[in-house]
């Protein structure tokens, strides 16, 4: 299994639980978050949902050999779970806290503009290089990041691959706390705990109004058309090449 579900009361914990691949997501595992998210939407019993990652890396974005087989054509675009993914992010009324011990890619990163809490590790790197792979940013980053660190900050991470450690990212406001890797879990779960002893209700109808879904979603279809688009890109396609002889070697 590459998600371990649990549940602890009122929290429900997803783990990414592929740490030999660095929790790299393939398909499935976004197919699998997806569902444990629509869940949440619709079992009373879960009133937080946690996500953390075994090993010492949180995730290492996307599994590029997915982009590889949608490139080719292996995998259509109605196949492509990442998309529903995102789009269950931007939907979600229960409140999510994040738990990042280790570095963080992509997804891994932009997964905390959807984390109502998010913890990380002082030490850990985080990078959004999906200009190096020809790509552009998903999960509505394109416009929650700029609106959460700026413009400036933003674009630097985007466009020139900038990798900030966690310390950083909770100094900009990508994370509500840093502390050392051994107690990112521990403190994720005190907040946990803290968000499922308040009133449900409150706390969801809170985070909808904070949160205009409906112009989420908007964004992330058009990501994911440019994002479609640029992964038949020559750029792209180059990009992946040197990746899969990364892997032969």
């Amino acid at each position: 299994m590459t998600i371990r579900v649990s549940q602890d009361g009122t929290i429900l914990r997803l783990t990414l639980d592929r740490a030999e691949k660095k929790n790299a997501l393939t398909n499935d595992m976004y197919g699998a978050l997806t569902a444990q998210l629509d869940r949440a939407e619709q079992d009373d019993s879960i009133r937080v949902i946690l996500i953390d990652a075994e090993g010492d890396v949180f995730c290492a974005g996307n599994d590029l050999n997915d982009f590889a087989a949608i490139a080719s054509g292996q995998l259509r675009r109605d196949q492509i779970k990442s998309f529903e993914f995102l789009h269950a992010l931007a939907r979600a009324t229960c409140p999510l806290v994040t738990a990042v011990q280790g570095p963080a890619v992509g997804i891994g990163v932009t997964l905390l503009l959807h984390s109502d809490i998010a913890v990380v590790a002082d030490d850990a790197k985080l990078s959004v290089p999906f200009i190096d792979l020809g790509l552009v940013p998903e999960a509505a980053s394109s416009v929650l990041m700029p609106m959460r660190i700026g413009h400036a900050r933003a674009f630097e991470m985007f466009a020139l691959g900038k990798t900030i450690l966690g310390a950083d990212a909770f100094s900009i406001g990508l994370a509500n706390a840093c502390t050392p890797r051994h107690e990112v879990l521990g403190r994720a779960y005190e907040y946990a705990r803290k968000l499922a002893a308040r009133p449900p209700g409150a706390v969801r109808a809170t985070k909808r109004l904070m949160r205009n879904a409906v112009a989420l979603e908007a964004v992330i279809d058009q990501e994911i058309t440019v994002f479609a688009e640029r992964l038949t890109s020559p750029e792209t396609a180059q990009a992946l090449q040197a990746f899969t002889q990364r892997q032969k070697r």
